[in-house]
């Protein structure tokens, strides 16, 4: 079969052997599957990412730069065959979608980020027969390909704990960060700020339903919008500190079961936007802790790889909360399908380009450039050389 294969930093469609599926796998036609930020950083550091993540007890299931690898985690495919030992619930031809997840001897394998667990860069590929999900609804092979995308969003949001009251400020509109607005929205948040040096990135994030755009270089997300009720020196949190036991003083009832009563319900507590770093770049978190409002949830999902720099006491005396987020899991993978497929969030506009096996390097070439695209899809049965629009729905 035909496949991008990734070694030494080059990219090129090759003949590799078909996969065959083993016990408890599935053979997949691959129909779609997009290229991720996570591609295009390890066709140049896979290296460096397998050293980091031997800290963590993975590194011998993720590439090294001379290993032939063929990336993609974020598709959609149909069933072609079953392994051994496989439950056989969906009929051959079900269009699926899945966490990218494979068994390979006793190690986990991430599928596409994998030296032996081909990706969605071919025309076939295997998943676990565990972690396929069947696409509802006749949603399109395009839009079921952004669940996985979306279900990174997707837990970033559950870790943030955010509500509709609240005020969200996503800072970088690249794919997470796009993500991310569409499900703020489709949860309900009344005001998200979007942020991005990039013009085009934000005339994305304005049909993704982001409330207000904000060019960094002209205005800061941060500042004030109208009677926001955030906390911006510590002077006025000292104030409301000691200006309410001043107040709760007065009552005939003592002072700290009000102040307890008070706090159970969740009452009067001060206000604090969330703030979702999506760029991943170093120096992105001191900035975010030095404008951001006191008391701010701050929820790291951009990926940066570089070692980073911010100030602790400075984080500590603004008592900004630091969220680090990474992946999904399958109830929450599962739910991302349905809410796409229900219609529920609205994440086409994401969508800006398609191309064929021959056109992948062609691709990661384009996403180097924010004002033209931000998620490619490739069609492995497609002749494009160049990425093509392509209508969703």
């Amino acid at each position: 079969m035909k496949a991008v294969v990734c070694q030494h930093a080059e990219l090129g469609v090759v003949d590799i052997p078909d996969p065959v599926p083993g016990p408890g796998q599935v053979l997949l036609e691959v129909e779609r599957c997009g290229i991720c930020g996570s591609d295009l950083h390890l066709r140049h550091h896979c290296d460096p990412m397998k050293a980091l993540l031997d800290r963590v007890g993975l590194s011998r299931v993720v590439p090294a730069s001379a290993d032939p690898v063929v990336f993609g985690h974020e598709l959609c495919g149909r069933v072609l065959e079953y392994g051994p030992d496989c439950g056989r619930k969906l009929p051959l031809g079900t269009r699926v979608v899945g966490q990218p997840l494979l068994r390979v001897g006793g190690d986990i394998h991430l599928a596409g980020l994998s030296p032996v667990a081909t990706g969605g860069y071919a025309e076939r590929m295997l998943l676990q027969a565990s972690a396929l999900v069947p696409v509802p609804n006749g949603l399109s092979a395009e839009m079921a390909a952004l669940t996985e995308p979306m279900a990174v969003a997707w837990h970033a949001l559950r870790r943030s704990q955010i509500v509709r009251r609240d005020t969200a400020i996503v800072i970088g509109c690249g794919p997470v960060g796009l993500a991310v607005i569409c499900l703020l929205k489709a949860r309900g948040v009344g005001t998200v700020i979007a942020s991005d040096f990039s013009a085009g990135r934000r005339a994305l994030a304005r049909r993704c339903g982001a409330d207000a755009v904000v060019d960094p270089a002209e205005a800061s997300p941060f500042a004030p919008r109208g009677n926001d009720g955030f906390y911006r020196d510590l002077p006025s949190l000292l104030e409301l500190s000691v200006g309410t036991r001043e107040q709760l003083g007065k009552l005939p009832l003592p002072w700290h079961a009000v102040w307890r009563a008070v706090e159970t319900l969740g009452i009067g507590a001060p206000k604090r936007p969330v703030i979702f770093e999506c760029v991943g770049v170093p120096g992105i978190v001191q900035q975010v802790i030095d404008g951001a409002p006191l008391l701010s949830r701050i929820v790291v999902a951009g990926v940066c790889m570089q070692v980073d720099r911010y100030e602790p006491a400075l984080a500590i005396h603004k008592e900004v909360d630091l969220r680090f987020v990474f992946g999904h899991s399958p109830l929450e993978y599962h739910d991302t399908l349905r809410m796409i497929a229900e219609g529920k969030v609205n994440c086409a506009p994401m969508i800006t380009g398609i191309v064929g096996l021959e056109g992948v390097a062609n691709a990661f070439d384009a996403l180097a450039d924010p004002e033209t695209h931000a998620k490619i899809l490739i069609d492995p049965t497609s002749s494009a050389t160049a990425p093509v629009p392509v209508a969703v729905a």
